[in-house]
């Protein structure tokens, strides 16, 4: 290994340097994604679990329920509330629709 490396003293110490301010960026760089990891996790660990039944309702200051779906739905827009499996029941059984993608309808024994 000696002979891909300089001989002089001078040329050696640069490359020690060279090194050692790598190894520095590279410990920096660990020590960011570590801290970003420990706040995702955190965030996980935070956030509220995912409603077994949601209701989506309508635009407007009389917002009104238009669609049920089931938690975690992809298809449910942002104006819902989470609701129990009783109002689910109750709200399809009123005539709100049930949403066709995520089917809580056919979740709910409906059919």
């Amino acid at each position: 290994m000696s002979d891909i490396l300089p001989s002089d003293l001078p040329r050696l110490r640069t490359l020690r340097t060279w090194h050692a301010m790598w190894v520095e960026r590279i410990d920096e760089a660990i020590a960011a994604a570590e801290q970003r990891e420990r706040e995702r996790q955190q965030g996980e660990e935070r956030r509220p679990p995912t409603p077994d039944w949601i209701i989506e309702l309508s635009i407007g200051v009389g917002a009104r329920p238009i669609e049920v779906h089931v938690g975690g739905c992809y298809a449910a827009g942002k104006r819902h509330r989470a609701i129990t499996r009783e109002r689910a029941l109750a709200a399809l059984t009123d005539g709100i629709r049930a949403c066709i993608h995520c089917r809580p309808d056919t979740e709910l024994g409906v059919l």
